[in-house]
């Protein structure tokens, strides 16, 4: 596994270095516009993206009374426009650059360069273009949701997606007990990110949905009485440490990459807006079951001692004899964007102990639309 890391490494240096090689090679028209493009799209999402969280904000405070159904408008619109005026400026900087763009061409050869706007999908798109190159650029529309109708619709898309992490509580299930654990139950935990897409099953129902996703899976442990993990006989055990560890800072980490899949029971209240259902996940009680496939990324432990008065940091990183993959289970219950979520390793941790011990986790997860 440490080989398979290794090769990527190195592939990931050298495409790294072909294009650093590169990069002092003059820019084509089209990867020119492309990168105002590109910035142009940011902007869009990023203030259109703040402009949403405002608004329900607002919506919020209407729906608890705080502000009347007159101010929420007035506050919203005064919020679009604010918005939208931001945008246009940003919008006839970029529109700069690309007229230099354009007279920089035009000076490089005597070529005309043409254009054609068209709307797609809500998007002015301009389309510029010579007899040898052609490059598409999107100058997107901001698009405010000012009736209710039009952001039902937006919220009950039929995929979603989240950013998903969790935190809490990890240790060892050994002779199928968590209990007498030879790991501390309040230190050792566990942390995971990633994205996650969620796709509605049925036309008509809002209540079984497809979840999956990937991300990365961080899993600690530390060992009781001053103990340490070893390699002995290719076995992993547990041994004296040799020296007075700091508890807190003396641990044992996973590192995983994992493809979670989940069906998930949302029981989001469907609404009716003009004779048409429309369906919101994440806006009511929801519950998932299903499991998840990863690899181990790495395996390291850290150790913090102190001796005649000097602090001692080591960090031991190997394979430890922990299995190169990892599958399990997992489930979550909860309300909206927060559930208590509980997952468990199929597989033993450790290769070759003849005892297995299977890694466990309870704690708080949050899937963010």
């Amino acid at each position: 596994m440490q080989k398979i890391i290794l090769y990527i490494s190195i592939a990931l240096l050298t495409l790294v270095n072909t294009v650093c090689a590169q990069k002092k090679k003059p820019e084509s028209f089209s990867v020119q516009i492309e990168k105002v493009g590109y910035q142009i799209e940011f902007l869009s999402y990023h203030k259109k993206l703040e402009l949403k969280q405002k608004i329900d904000s607002l919506e919020t405070l209407h729906k608890n009374n705080k502000i009347s159904l007159q101010e929420f408008e007035t506050l919203k619109l005064k919020e679009a426009e604010k918005t939208a005026k931001f945008i246009e400026t940003n919008l006839n900087n970029y529109r700069t650059q690309i007229d230099t763009i354009i007279q920089n061409k035009l000076n490089d050869e005597n070529t005309k360069i043409r254009h054609k706007t068209d709307t797609i999908d809500g998007k002015e798109v301009i389309k510029y273009y010579n007899d040898n190159d052609y490059v598409e650029y999107n100058v997107p529309a901001l698009k405010f949701y000012k009736s209710k109708k039009e952001k039902e619709e937006r919220l009950s898309r039929r995929t979603t997606s989240q950013v998903v992490f969790a935190a809490g509580y990890n240790n060892l299930v050994t002779n199928n007990m968590v209990a007498n654990s030879q790991f501390g139950y309040g230190r050792s935990g566990f942390w995971e990110w990633g994205v996650t897409w969620n796709t509605r099953l049925s036309n008509n129902s809002n209540l079984l949905h497809l979840k999956y996703g990937a991300g990365f899976m961080y899993n600690s442990l530390h060992a009781t009485d001053n103990r340490v993990f070893a390699d002995i006989n290719n076995q992993t055990v547990l041994v004296d440490a040799g020296v007075e560890t700091k508890a807190k800072r003396t641990y044992f980490k996973n590192v995983y990459f994992v493809v979670p899949m989940h069906l998930e029971f949302d029981f989001s209240k469907t609404k009716i807006v003009d004779d048409k259902k429309v369906f919101k996940s994440h806006t009511g009680a929801r519950f998932g079951i299903g499991g998840f496939v990863g690899v181990n990324t790495n395996s390291k432990q850290f150790i913090e001692y102190e001796q005649n008065g000097y602090k001692f940091k080591e960090k031991q990183k190997g394979d430890f004899n922990v299995n190169d993959f990892t599958y399990g289970v997992s489930t979550y219950i909860g309300y909206r964007a927060t559930s208590l979520y509980l997952k468990y390793d199929l597989n033993p941790i450790f290769k070759n102990n003849p005892v297995d011990q299977n890694n466990i986790s309870l704690g708080i997860r949050f899937d963010w639309n």
